[in-house]
């Protein structure tokens, strides 16, 4: 009991860890999965191709895409995503979706959502 006491003495002296949050931001570790963003190429299209991939692996199933076909000037693609939504809310940041993706057109930052 003596030994619980003195640990709770002790964290008593310690320095605060309050972040005054708007104020002052957070360090944010360069390896969090935060913010998704679809990623372009050379030509300034984006990569994705509407293969349905990223949705499939999605535990939380919060990606909806709708598919159209690729204008003739973007090259091999048949198609592209006219709509590629994700709930924010219901994503789990698991990053699935960026290891289904054979196009790499997904990529996740380090930046917190604004949901």
């Amino acid at each position: 009991m003596v030994k619980g006491m003195l640990i709770s003495l002790g964290q008593h002296f310690r320095k605060p860890v309050t972040i005054q949050y708007p104020e002052v931001k957070p360090e944010i570790n360069p390896r969090f999965r935060g913010e998704h963003r679809l990623t372009s190429d050379e030509h300034g299209h984006m990569k994705c191709v509407a293969c349905y991939m990223c949705a499939t692996a999605c535990p939380a199933e919060c990606i909806h895409i709708e598919a159209e076909a690729a204008p003739d000037d973007w090259g091999d693609r048949d198609k592209i995503p006219k709509v590629f939504d994700i709930d924010m809310l219901r994503c789990i940041y698991c990053g699935y979706c960026v290891e289904a993706c054979p196009k790499e057109a997904i990529e996740m930052t380090n930046k917190i959502p604004k949901v």
